[in-house]
């Protein structure tokens, strides 16, 4: 799933000794993924900060705790620390953290990003304009925030109910509303003004 190459492993353990705290680990999470967003991150985990379903993975003198809900997005990744004159930077890469994943399991909240990136997205594109997942309320409501040429457009109401709503209703029986949070007040890159 994930790989720390040895320099990464050393660089990692040294940094992880100079924490002062007895089995100190590391948690390693996708925030975002499977959307444009996404962001791969590597944070201290210290005993009794892993979370339940992390997959724990012994490295050379530290264990890793990775996300259950972001294994998906791990697949492929790779930890590598490289020396330069300044000390050197460890990287991460993960091809697949921003690709979406789904399956029957998958959570409410991915399917509904997995329909606005790859069905409603490319065709807000086409004016500019992009819509993203902000919240998701207990009783499955879908809370969008609307960007760029979608932003103070005239047309906002017609996109929202005509084509975003009606698609996530029809594909998401689960979900029980979609509301828009867009500021459309601000309308310097509206498509239609």
């Amino acid at each position: 799933m994930i790989e720390i190459t040895d320099s990464g492993q050393i660089y990692l353990s040294e940094l992880l000794a100079k924490q002062d705290c007895e089995g100190i680990g590391i948690r390693v999470f996708v925030l975002d993924g499977g959307t444009p967003k996404a962001e791969t991150c590597i944070a201290f985990c210290r005993p009794g900060e892993e979370q339940e379903g992390d997959e724990a993975i012994q490295f050379k003198g530290f264990e890793a705790f990775v996300e259950v809900k972001s294994k998906v997005y791990l697949e492929g990744a790779v930890v590598d620390f490289s020396k330069d004159s300044m000390g050197g930077q460890l990287t991460i890469k993960a091809p697949n953290s921003r690709m979406p994943k789904i399956s029957d399991d998958s959570s409410l909240q991915d399917r509904i990003n997995y329909i606005l990136y790859n069905e409603i997205n490319p065709g807000l594109q086409s004016h500019g304009g992009h819509v993203t997942l902000e919240d998701l309320t207990e009783d499955n409501i879908a809370v969008l925030q609307f960007g760029g040429g979608c932003q103070g457009c005239g047309m906002v109401d017609v996109t929202l109910k005509d084509g975003v709503e009606k698609t996530l209703l029809e594909q998401l029986p689960e979900l029980t509303a979609v509301r828009d949070i867009t500021d459309h007040s601000i309308q310097e890159n509206a498509y239609y003004k």
